[in-house]
């Protein structure tokens, strides 16, 4: 279905360029590159055609949002008819533009571009390709429906209960995915997600491989993305690599635009700070998770949990993030199963308050590193006398055995869940 968008925006934003004589960009209303015409009379493209904001655009498919202000800040959010906007050496738009605003029953949902030019097109040409403009709005509107049916059925799936009503959940989602459901799929999980708003979510015709995605909820009030990925076989999660790092580039542009909003995020590296462990991959930001790859829609649910517990070991551990594939956590896959309250050993439980996070980072290290002295010695940069002052330290606190081999499980599997 995105396929067959794509061709027809092109068609359309090709047409724009034959009728105005000059090569023309069609981006939705986030500034988000869809086409772009290759149109030239003389055929070469005019070297002067590519300043920095065309050129960004072209190549990353997207604009700053310093740059999406600027241009706003001309009034094409509310126009109906072109905007001509001139150049600026220190906007980074050394061609004047005009601006044909895509519009669908009063609401604008992008933005046709073209360079200004002298002559340059006449009214009766832009008359045209506002025309031309109209049929682009009607199909971005026709597929924003599409994709927001898409998101409703995958966030019904993802959050029914196990049974009847997630068979029901699959069954609905299978029918609006049409002959997709059936290849090697897996989701990949993006958490917290920068926004809070449930709808503020890139269309999942801009990143790759992408076949729906939706919003849910992650903690007490933050957000996670979920992406339903199609891969060429279930031997390889390369397409969910790239999918899951287009996302982390969102909400990485998402943050800058909009400080703070992560904060769900902050609030538990706080909590790990104060216990002693050093935040994860994405620190205050946020990391991914992919699950294992599937055939069909069967075990969609399943997949999710795999992703979104690949997200928190991400978001624990830096050596995982900034994006973890489940089969690759290693003891996470156990942990991320385990109940809340499992964090919450009475014996370790002292080991694991603000006053005493050298000792549990030590503890961690020493267990890290198989209980070779010599090893974590080095890795903390420390003496051997001082790591087994410590160690007797820990010992003290917790009442644990450090020779004893399921006593040293125990610690390490509540030091490793505290991460979490």
């Amino acid at each position: 279905m995105a396929a067959e968008y794509k061709a027809d925006y092109q068609e359309l934003v090709d047409e724009i360029s034959e009728l105005l004589g000059a090569p023309a960009t069609l981006e939705n209303r986030d500034f988000e590159l869809i086409a772009f015409g290759a149109y030239d009379s003389e055929g070469e493209l005019d070297p002067s055609a590519l300043d920095p904001v065309r050129t960004r655009s072209i190549l990353t498919r997207r604009s700053t949002a310093t740059v999406r202000s600027w241009f706003e800040g001309f009034g094409i959010t509310r126009a109906t008819g072109p905007v001509r906007i001139p150049p600026s050496r220190e906007a980074g738009v050394h061609r004047g533009r005009i601006c044909l605003p895509v519009r669908h029953r009063g609401v604008v949902l992008g933005y046709v571009w073209l360079l200004d030019g002298d002559p340059g097109p006449t009214d009766a040409q832009l008359t045209a390709a506002m025309r031309v403009a109209g049929r682009i709005g009607a199909l971005l509107a026709d597929e924003a429906e599409a994709g927001a049916g898409l998101s409703r059925e995958l966030r019904a799936v993802l959050t029914a209960e196990r049974g009847w009503q997630q068979d029901m959940a699959v069954a609905e989602l299978r029918t609006a995915l049409g002959g997709r459901a059936d290849g090697p799929l897996t989701l990949v999980c993006v958490a917290p997600w920068a926004s809070a708003d449930p709808d503020d979510a890139p269309a999942a015709r801009t990143i790759p491989h992408a076949t729906a995605l939706c919003t849910l909820p992650w903690g007490a009030t933050g957000q996670s993305l979920a992406l339903l990925v199609r891969l060429r076989t279930t031997e390889t999660s390369a397409p969910a690599l790239a999918a899951a790092t287009r996302l982390l580039q969102e909400a990485e542009g998402a943050r800058g635009a909009s400080p703070g909003t992560a904060r769900g995020a902050g609030a538990r590296v706080a909590a790990a700070v104060a216990a002693g462990f050093a935040p994860g991959a994405g620190g205050a930001g946020c990391a991914a998770g992919i699950g294992e790859p599937r055939t069909g829609l069967a075990e969609l649910g399943t997949v999710w949990q795999e992703a979104s517990a690949a997200a928190r070991a991400a978001l624990a551990e830096p050596r995982f993030g900034p994006v973890a594939e489940w089969a690759r956590i290693g003891a996470y896959r156990l942990l991320t199963a385990l109940p809340p309250q499992a964090a919450h050993d009475r014996v370790v439980g002292p080991l694991l308050s603000p006053a005493h996070r050298e000792l549990a980072r030590t503890a961690e290290v020493y267990l890290d590193c198989a209980g070779q002295a010599g090893r974590t010695a080095s890795e903390l940069g420390i003496h051997r006398q001082t790591l087994y002052y410590r160690l007797s330290r820990v010992e003290q606190l917790t009442g644990l055995d450090l020779d004893d081999g399921e006593d040293r499980l125990l610690l390490h599997m509540a030091l490793k869940r505290a991460r979490l």
